[in-house]
């Protein structure tokens, strides 16, 4: 297969001053593409900020004969997803794709959750997509051509414990994904999302604040979730020739595969009652003859 390369192409990455974000930016740059690395240098709470991360993948971009530039803002204020894609406009003079990136974390139990801490995850990592996505729509509107490619997590399907606001606040980034697909597919738009498997410092934080204790096998497995492995999926949804559309690809340790809705054939009669729905239940559950419903179209 001939190189996929971005030449000539401009795309927003946030969250890329460090670890997945990092490695989609420095994949990205070299394979031709002009960068805006963005990332307000938060700790993994979100609280304080740094211009450092962000012009520290700049400099190692340059370095190596790349085209990028810092923008040191906030996804989840307005004020700051603007400067995002106006980073990309008055320093590359265009835009043709996004890779919303930019998360936190904070693990707890449900119960010990504060309505504030469900905001403070809601902001960055769903809103901060909406915002940044929303400014750089009526560009890509114009163009005629985009790519926009979100970061969700296997926490939407309650996979792990302590996750609750963060696997909620990542549900709706995949809500939104599959939404903005249906849109934009006949404005030459394309959104897909990309869910990682990585070892980060948010991942970190998740084994300590469950108190995993270290194993050999669990060890050998970790030292394959690098960023580096997760990048080239993420690369590949926001390249030109992607042509799938509202789908999910994890990707992690040199895996890539798709996570999809499925409807289940179920039950169909003109009346209903509790008891059959009750009595029909392992019917209504059955994974047998399922599909998977396409964007655009309910799922029935």
């Amino acid at each position: 297969m001939t190189e996929l390369r971005f030449d000539g192409r401009a795309v927003v990455v946030t969250g890329a001053g460090r670890g997945i974000g990092r490695s989609h930016a420095l994949l990205l740059a070299s394979r031709g593409a002009q960068v805006v690395v963005a990332d307000y240098g938060a700790e993994l709470d979100g609280s304080g900020s740094s211009s450092e991360p962000a012009q520290q993948v700049v400099d190692e971009i340059e370095a190596a004969g790349g085209e990028a530039v810092a923008c040191h803002a906030s996804v989840a204020e307005e004020d700051g997803a603007a400067s995002i894609v106006a980073t990309a406009l008055e320093r590359f003079g265009r835009l043709d794709a996004v890779i919303n990136n930019a998360g936190i974390s904070d693990m707890h139990r449900f119960e010990d959750l504060t309505i504030e801490q469900f905001r403070r995850m809601i902001d960055v990592h769903f809103l901060g997509t909406v915002l940044v996505t929303k400014h750089a729509w009526p560009h890509l509107v114009e163009a005629g051509y985009g790519r926009v490619v979100n970061t969700t997590s296997e926490g939407i399907l309650g996979a792990q414990p302590m996750l609750t606001s963060y696997g909620a606040a990542k549900g709706a980034v995949w809500a939104f994904t599959r939404n903005i697909a249906a849109e934009g597919v006949e404005r030459g738009i394309l959104a897909n999302a990309v869910c990682p498997r990585a070892l980060t410092r948010m991942s970190e934080q998740g084994r300590e604040a469950k108190g995993q204790q270290t194993d050999p096998e669990v060890e050998s497995i970790l030292a394959r979730m690098k960023p580096d492995l997760v990048a080239p999926a993420a690369a590949y949804l926001a390249h030109e020739s992607c042509t799938v559309n509202g789908e999910v690809l994890v990707a992690g340790g040199g895996e890539v595969f798709r996570m999809t809705p499925i409807v289940t054939l179920g039950i169909s009669q003109e009346t209903l009652t509790i008891e059959d729905v009750a009595g029909q239940i392992d019917a209504i559950m059955s994974t047998d003859d399922a599909r998977v419903p396409p964007i655009g179209s309910y799922a029935r």
